[in-house]
């Protein structure tokens, strides 16, 4: 008999067998195993050998499954609100998949379905890919990251479906508003020196209107997966959404390291690097050049604590504003 696979919490401070049975149904490990095994069987005319691994993140699930052909990963939700948008992703994962981008593709169903509804789940299935997170430590990794990342939102904007993936709206207001906005509302704990430069940065940044589209918004460690200075895949869609290349250019910069309950803000070299990368494939033009640092800055200062910063946001942040406030 198998062993019951191993269980754990994704990110989440919480007994995961607890999580496994409230949020699933499942009393014990050995359950879910059957139940995902049913389920790859009926639907994908997969015979799995064993269920390994259960992660659990939120209201889903990811279970490593050995399989005569190797090893795939399951991914279902239990969340029957997201359940459209989920097929849209996998639709959409498809579809840059073709189009030759590095991304984790989903494995057609008996039925030629890419995501499954049954038994009050969505489930996604795919491969494992044999490669590791990002380590903003590597350069040439960094800046694989970047070149991609360009690639990436040169495909999302030219896709024919982009508002049944996006996770939000499409931004109401300008970069100016929005800055100004969140100053106003949630920058009372940020380091004064820091929000008082970036206030003057947006008071004198271009305004023209940059386009909006469709972008990955979760471009990070935990969600790059390298193999040498290569980038297998980029994983992860669920959090796309509508704003300005550039934002998620810097945004993704800022947080390039990050993982899952490692958080904390990545250098400036690795920010270059990761720039570079990215402008060897599309160059920033004017308008979005001028937006960078400003733009780096924000989302330095938007991710800074109120109270302890063990991680280092708020020196950071610090230690930015004052190169701009100097030129630097």
């Amino acid at each position: 008999m198998a062993e019951a696979p191993q269980l754990e919490m994704l990110w989440e401070v919480e007994d995961a067998h607890r999580a496994l049975e409230t949020r699933f149904g499942f009393g014990d490990p050995a359950s879910a195993d059957r139940w995902v095994r049913t389920v790859l069987e009926r639907f994908w005319g997969v015979r799995a050998r064993s269920c390994e691994r259960i992660v659990i993140s939120d209201r889903n699930a990811l279970a490593w499954v050995a399989t005569p052909s190797g090893r795939l990963i399951a991914k279902w939700s239990v969340a029957p609100e997201v359940f459209p948008r989920l097929t849209a992703i996998a639709r959409l994962t498809s579809r840059l998949d073709a189009a030759g981008l590095p991304v984790s593709a989903p494995l057609p169903a008996l039925d030629g379905a890419l995501q499954v509804e049954a038994d009050g789940v969505s489930m996604f299935l795919q491969r494992e890919i044999e490669a590791a997170l990002l380590d903003t430590a590597e350069p040439d990794q960094v800046r694989a990251a970047g070149a991609v990342l360009a690639r990436l939102q040169d495909a999302l904007a030219s896709d024919p479906d982009p508002d049944r993936v996006a996770a939000a709206p499409r931004p109401q207001h300008s970069l100016p508003v929005r800055i100004a906005n969140w100053l106003e509302s949630g920058a009372e704990h940020v380091p004064v020196m820091a929000r008082d430069t970036l206030r003057r940065l947006v008071a004198d940044a271009p305004t023209d209107a940059l386009p909006i589209q469709l972008g990955h918004f979760d471009f990070r460690s935990a969600n790059i997966l390298c193999a040498g200075a290569d980038v297998a895949a980029v994983i992860d869609f669920e959090q796309a959404r509508f704003d300005h290349r550039v934002v998620e250019l810097a945004r993704s910069a800022v947080l390039l390291g990050t993982r899952y309950r490692q958080w904390g803000p990545s250098t400036s070299e690795v920010r270059a690097a990761f720039l570079a990368g990215y402008e060897s494939v599309r160059a920033l033009n004017a308008i979005e050049a001028a937006w960078w640092e400003i733009l780096l800055l924000w989302h330095t200062l938007a991710f800074v604590p109120p109270g302890e910063d063990p991680t280092g946001w708020g020196s950071s942040a610090l230690s930015h504003a004052r190169e701009l406030a100097a030129g630097g």
